[in-house]
């Protein structure tokens, strides 16, 4: 196929959207220095540098990006629509790429996307679960989760989880040893497991309320993690205290081997989000994920910004 001006930008959004020549060329079928004399002749034809290239990365500029966000959702667009007019008439079709935090799995995973599979067996689905913020239009997803503290005001958001607690929990034998918090400063003299965030690398002290009180307790342990599936097995096996979603140990604490301290105390959080941006125009498949969330799911209305 010749190259034109609309084949070189598929292959740059390719490039933008795995930050890397060899994912995007094994993607497209084609060879890695095939793929970089390509965007170098689209930024040529251009005049701008879209893409900033080390040894070991490939970043986007600012040209690259806002060719991104003005471009890419028309690609997306018109590549789905190639692949459904050769689907059969009524089947919906496409591609459906989110990131999502682990947190999100069994809001998410579990209740939901089984049956949207079986509703909609041709939509392929590409979920990326990592704990850090992704810049979802210069990555290329069509939508991301997330808590709503984290969600830009540009977004349009949709819940699908509604509010949960993060609760403070341990094992009947830690707590024997080591005694039960009775106040949120007790927390500074235990071990506990401490969560690295994957965005700033900062340690994330654990929230804590009670009425309108509030504490942010800069708690510290003999173990350090982004991805809290570690420190609660850590936890079951008494070696400390887990700050965890209420909703991952119900099984432990039906069961009795780990227990919740400082409840009282427990921190709410308005629930989870679907977010994408308010000036994109939302795919079939999108659209077809948020009304299937709605009737699974059953969440309040669609909000706007914050």
């Amino acid at each position: 196929m010749a190259l034109t001006p609309l084949n070189a930008l598929h292959q740059f959004l390719a490039v933008a959207r795995h930050r890397s020549f060899a994912a995007a060329a094994a993607e497209l079928g084609v060879s890695a220095s095939a793929l970089s004399h390509t965007v170098r002749q689209l930024e040529e034809r251009l005049g701008v540098p879209l893409l900033s290239r080390t040894t070991r990365s490939v970043a986007v500029t600012a040209a690259g990006r806002r060719l991104v966000e003005q471009a890419g959702p028309g690609v997306a667009q018109a590549l789905g629509a190639l692949k459904e007019a050769s689907s059969q008439p009524g089947t919906l079709t496409g591609a459906l790429r989110l990131t999502l935090p682990s947190t999100a799995l069994p809001f998410v995973l579990t209740p939901l996307l089984a049956s949207f599979r079986e509703r909609h067996p041709q939509v392929e689905l590409d979920l990326v679960v990592e704990n850090r913020k992704a810049d979802i239009v210069a990555e290329g997803f069509d939508a991301g989760i997330r808590l709503e503290e984290y969600l830009e005001r540009d977004m349009v958001a949709v819940r699908i989880a509604r509010p949960f607690r993060f609760v403070v929990v341990g094992t009947p034998e830690y707590l024997e040893r080591h005694g039960t918090p009775v106040k949120p400063k007790d927390l500074l003299q235990h071990d506990c497991f401490t969560y690295r965030s994957s965005n700033t690398g900062a340690l994330l002290p654990w929230d804590l309320e009670k009425g309108s009180r509030t504490w942010r307790l800069p708690v510290r342990g003999a173990v350090t993690t982004n991805d809290e599936r570690v420190w609660l097995g850590l936890a079951e096996a008494g070696l400390g205290l887990a700050y965890v979603l209420e909703s991952q140990v119900e099984r432990q604490l039906k069961a009795g081997t780990l227990r919740r301290v400082l409840e009282e105390y427990a921190a709410s959080v308005p629930g989870l989000f679907l977010y994408f941006p308010s000036r994109a125009q939302v795919s079939p498949a999108l659209r077809a994920f948020l009304e299937h969330a709605r009737q699974v799911l059953t969440p309040p209305a669609r909000r706007k910004g914050r």
